[in-house]
């Protein structure tokens, strides 16, 4: 109950967590559901999650890309100016 609490409050591990508890009950549509949210949160274990599935055969080719798509806007999102510049200070 609480990681779906947390997942409804917006916490992208919450959702990987419940995607990887459904995929266990073998609610593999629900798992992917899970896991498609978290992934478009930015969740790098979400969207491999969704790749083992596609392999596995439980996700669609177009499941997979559109967490593909999700993700990588997701990640475009985050970026700024000022991260950018962080991260060259950081690595200095």
């Amino acid at each position: 109950r609480h990681w779906q609490h947390a997942a409804i409050q917006g916490h992208p591990e919450s959702r990987l967590i419940l995607g990887f508890l459904e995929y266990h009950l073998l609610n593999h549509e629900l798992a992917v559901q899970h896991l498609m949210i978290s992934t478009k949160m930015g969740c790098e274990k979400s969207l491999n999650g969704i790749k083992e599935l596609f392999m596995g055969g439980h996700a669609t080719k177009a499941q997979y890309v559109e967490a593909l798509k999700g993700y990588q806007n997701a990640l475009e999102e985050t970026k700024s100016p000022q991260r950018e510049e962080a991260k060259k200070i950081q690595w200095k």
